[in-house]
């Protein structure tokens, strides 16, 4: 298992990770009429909204509190109240998370707190769903900061089963899935897709493919998420015949979503690959009852084709991972099923997971760690966010874009990773990538023994017969 080794330098050069505020952000806009709310000052917000809107491409509901000089000294629980106040009178949303920043946390903010004064003095918006979430943007990673908005969101949102009176199996077809933060909207339109060939329904949590897919609406402009997952569909999670868990990273999630509801889990680590995909499979058949359909096990049958086609290509190849655990995890799995070597992988921050990924060794740094890794491993391919374009440049590389974010190249984000067709495309991909860019092509062969220069050529008279 991976030897984690831990930073040992002061500052970041090139920083690899988004922060966690980013990373709620990214949960709040997968839920219908939702707004995030970051706690903190107006250009953290800002920060975070460009990093959105580069990658989508679409416009992204954000606010800010707003904060100060003097809230920032003398505390800023107004702002959050006052905030809170505004978005539900003039947008009047379903839900609204407040996600502190580090400013907010470094001053000593208790948002838990003042969503309890805001429900106390303003009773009218009862029907208005309020999550506070602690995302601290100097910890953690995009992918924690998801993870903990999610877990918050099911806490306040699904009820206890012995309340509601809900029991697993109730919904004879429908199945919860909590999707990670790896997951594009292409990933989890073909994960439905899945699904539904067993004749299942699934309720993703949250799902983005409906709110962030791109699809022009006939609003011009809408304050709050248009799509997503209804708030509605929360109070049924707990009559779903199983749910689907994607990612070690929702593990908590997952625990506290059975502890409420007694729903039984199947987790999964990622979809990538054949061995991943055929577990999801496996799964589904024993969920639904339903055998695999011929579709799928075509499908199956391609991605091992595909597999034959380009092992010439990335047997023995030298790959840079840079992303954080769960899509790291993943990524080195679909690879080293090739037969390739992961010789340097860097993320961002340490997390049990990245233990048990059968790496040598896993640093916890910066686009600066992987560019030095990489020339003392002559990396030949390094996979990483847009922001890895550069020292991929710089060690001579081509580079598969992935992950969060990508700003460089127009749909990124609805390319589809996921499935036995997602895998598929992905191992084309990295092929094509080092049949274009190849670094260890044989020179051309000049013989001693060859013809001489035109000029050097000594002109004969021609034999007579």
């Amino acid at each position: 298992m991976a030897d984690v080794l831990k930073r040992n330098k002061a500052l970041s050069v090139n920083p690899l990770k988004a922060s966690q505020p980013i990373g709620g952000s990214l949960a709040t806009l997968g839920f219908n009429r939702a707004i995030p709310m970051l706690h903190g000052s107006q250009g953290c917000t800002a920060f975070a909204k460009v990093f959105f809107v580069r990658h989508f491409r679409e416009p992204i509901p954000l606010q800010s509190t707003a904060m100060d000089q003097g809230s920032s000294v003398m505390g800023a629980d107004d702002n959050v109240v006052e905030g809170i106040k505004t978005i539900a009178e003039k947008s009047r949303p379903d839900l609204i998370t407040i996600l502190t920043t580090g400013l907010a946390e470094t001053q000593g903010a208790d948002v838990h707190r003042n969503v309890r004064d805001f429900r106390t003095a303003n009773p009218e918006f009862a029907d208005i769903a309020v999550v506070a979430v602690n995302t601290p943007d100097f910890s953690g990673s995009v992918e924690t900061g998801y993870a903990s908005t999610l877990t918050e969101i099911i806490r306040a949102l699904v009820p206890d089963a012995k309340v509601a009176g809900t029991y697993p199996g109730k919904r004879k077809r429908q199945v919860n899935v909590l999707a990670n933060y790896t997951l594009t909207p292409g990933d989890l339109e073909a994960l439905r897709d899945i699904f539904e060939q067993f004749q299942l329904r699934p309720v993703f949590v949250p799902d983005i493919s409906d709110s962030l897919d791109g699809c022009l609406t006939d609003e011009d402009f809408s304050p709050v998420t248009i799509g997503g997952t209804p708030l509605s569909e929360m109070t049924t999670l707990g009559d779903a015949l199983a749910t689907v868990v994607i990612g070690p990273s929702l593990a908590k999630a997952a625990e506290l979503l059975e502890e409420k509801t007694g729903v039984p889990t199947y987790s999964l680590e990622h979809l990538y690959g054949l061995k991943a995909n055929d577990a999801l499979i496996s799964a589904l058949a024993d969920i639904s009852g339903q055998p695999v359909p011929e579709r799928l096990e075509r499908q199956r049958s391609q991605l091992q084709d595909a597999m034959l086609d380009t092992h010439f290509m990335l047997g023995q190849l030298r790959i840079a991972i840079a992303a954080d655990a769960d899509l790291l995890n993943a990524f080195v799995a679909l690879v080293q099923e090739m037969g390739a070597d992961v010789v340097a992988a860097v993320t961002s921050c340490n997390v049990p997971l990245l233990a048990n990924i059968p790496l040598a060794s896993i640093k916890i740094g910066d686009l600066e760690d992987l560019e030095l890794l990489g020339k003392a491993n002559k990396v030949q391919l390094v996979i990483g966010n847009s922001h890895a374009v550069d020292t991929a440049e710089r060690l001579g590389t081509p580079i598969l874009r992935a992950g969060f974010p990508l700003y460089d190249i127009i749909g990124g984000y609805q390319k589809t990773w996921i499935g036995y067709r997602g895998s598929r495309q992905t191992l084309f991909d990295l092929a094509n990538l080092v049949i274009n860019y190849s670094h260890e092509e044989i020179p051309v062969y000049r013989s001693p023994y060859g013809q001489k220069p035109a000029s050097e050529l000594t002109d004969y008279p021609l034999p007579c017969h």
